[in-house]
């Protein structure tokens, strides 16, 4: 699934216009927990939180992942959009919840990230 794909399978609106909609997206992940992330994120994932700011932006690059899914009509902080458009991230925006988008993307055969053994 490219992220085209991913922001009509779930009815987002996009948030960062210049960042490349044919990336791949290769799982989906909720969490709010940067740290966590940080240690189980993966390239190309589409990452589902209700944070907003720049860290959350520099998370996403780190890992190289596909998009930043911000739920519930929440709207990110004006800099932090600057940032993700500069470093190509993609940022959706739903009016669904984490759930509801969680549940779409399993429908839709997307995995969640794997675990390590």
């Amino acid at each position: 699934m490219t992220v085209k794909e991913l922001t009509e399978l779930i009815g987002a609106k996009d948030m960062t216009p210049d960042a490349p909609k044919d990336a791949e997206v290769t799982c989906g992940y909720t969490c709010d927990l940067l740290s966590w992330v940080m240690a189980h994120g993966a390239s190309g994932m589409a990452w589902v939180t209700v944070q907003t700011h720049m860290n959350v932006i520099a998370v996403a690059s780190l890992m190289e992942m596909a998009a930043v899914i911000i739920p519930e009509g929440i709207e990110m902080e004006a800099p932090s959009l600057q940032k993700a458009q500069d470093e190509e991230i993609n940022v959706l925006q739903s009016d669904k919840t984490a759930y509801e988008i969680c549940a779409l993307l399993a429908q839709a055969g997307l995995p969640g990230k794997k675990r390590e053994a």
